[in-house]
């Protein structure tokens, strides 16, 4: 049916094969589209009533899954893709959801859509200063372990006051909490 539908168009070459497309295809994707961004943020706001959320706290930390991540701009296959991240494990804030999507916030701000199969419940953190210090226990004055670089990427065992225990490349121990994004605004 669909090559059918792809032949008239093609063979119309004009408005009046779009038309017919469009009206197989039960409306135009301009009102497909904008009636999914509705349906979005209706249920964004509204999930728990018609069952599209996850019932999770939000906002919410989770990382990615995978290494390419297309991050779109509505919540759907159908929405065109922002960008793709790069980088499995990157921290992202969960801050709206609609059915099998995540709305997702970046360290910089940045939002858009990701698949929640492509996220992680994983807690991972990215290192925001130009270099933090991981050390033995939670004390500035405690024995130093490894130097971290901004941009760098540690799983997260958990925060105590102003410290977080951090996991990365076989290194382990104490980082200040102000020097990471991605600790969970919730605990």
């Amino acid at each position: 049916m669909t090559a059918a539908l792809f032949a008239l168009v093609f063979a119309t070459g004009s408005g009046l094969g779009l038309a017919a497309l469009s009206t197989l295809m039960g409306g135009s994707p301009a009102i497909a589209q904008n009636g999914a961004q509705n349906g979005a943020q209706n249920g964004a706001q509204n999930g728990a009533q018609n069952g599209a959320d996850s019932g999770r706290s939000i906002p919410r930390m989770v990382s990615l899954a995978a290494n390419e991540v297309n991050v779109r701009t509505g919540p759907g296959i159908r929405f065109p893709v922002k960008w793709v991240f790069k980088r499995e494990g990157m921290p992202l804030r969960v801050v709206a959801e609609y059915d099998a999507w995540r709305k997702i916030r970046d360290w910089e701000g940045a939002e858009g859509w990701v698949h929640r199969a492509m996220l992680s419940g994983r807690p991972t953190v990215l290192v925001i200063r130009p270099e933090v210090t991981i050390r033995r226990s939670p004390d500035a004055g405690a024995p130093a372990v490894a130097r971290l670089a901004a941009g760098m990427v540690a799983r997260l065992d958990g925060c105590e006051g102003g410290w977080c225990r951090l996991e990365v490349s076989g290194y382990d121990g104490w980082v200040p909490r102000e020097g990471l994004w991605g600790v969970d605004p919730n605990g």
